[in-house]
Parts: C-alpha cells; structure tokens; sequence
C-alpha cells in the first residue's frame, strides 16, 4: 500500500478498507502522541490540557483526514468538499460514517478515476 499516496494526496478513489486503514493509522498516531506527553509531562493548559506532541499530530491529523476523505468521496462519485458535511452537528459525523465507511463505492471508473477495486 502507497502510504504517501493514501494520507496526502487529495487525488483519486479508495476503497473502504484502505479508508479505515488510513483512519486506523491515524487513531494510532494519535494514541502514541498522547503516551509520549504523558511520558514528558509536558502539557499547555495545565495537567488537564493537551501535551505538545498531541497537539501537533492533531493538527497534521486534520490534513492527512481530509486527504482520506476526498479519496473516498471521490470512490463515491462526489466532490471531497462534501467533507463539510461533519460541521452539521451530529448528522454531519453520522453521514460522513455511513457514506464513507460503511457504504459501497461507486462500480467501474467515474469521473475521478478508475474503480480501485477493479
């Protein structure tokens, strides 16, 4: 699996295995981030803030995110700017869970690429 490919590139289609395995390196990174502040101690807003490390893969994590979710959109045959859709309360993260990690991409190529399951 090309990595650089499936966390930076706003390009394409996946398919959803390769979404949540993206979505699983990114819970992972995230998890190690908070193990490494824990370690260090260091932490902004005090003992019940957020440690650097955290806060920096946080912030990395919203690109590498939208690059995921653009692919998947695309698998779906819709813009990645449907990704806006999880600024709706509530509705917006269930939709984006249904539409991207629980439903089929769309069969055969389609506007932004051939089917990754092809």
């Amino acid at each position: 699996m090309d990595w650089k490919y499936l966390l930076t590139s706003f390009d394409g289609r996946i398919n959803r295995g390769k979404f949540w395995a993206g979505i699983g390196v990114l819970v992972a990174l995230g998890i190690l981030a908070n193990i490494i502040d824990l370690m260090l101690g260091i932490r902004i807003g005090g003992d019940q803030g957020i440690g650097i490390l955290g806060l920096i893969v946080s912030l990395v994590s919203i690109y590498l995110a939208l690059a995921l979710y653009a692919k998947r959109w695309h698998d779906r045959d819709k813009s990645g700017w449907w990704s806006l859709i999880v600024i709706v309360p509530i509705i917006g993260a269930i939709w984006i869970l249904v539409e991207l990690g629980i439903l089929e991409g769309t069969r055969g190529p389609n506007r932004f690429g051939p089917d990754p399951l092809g």
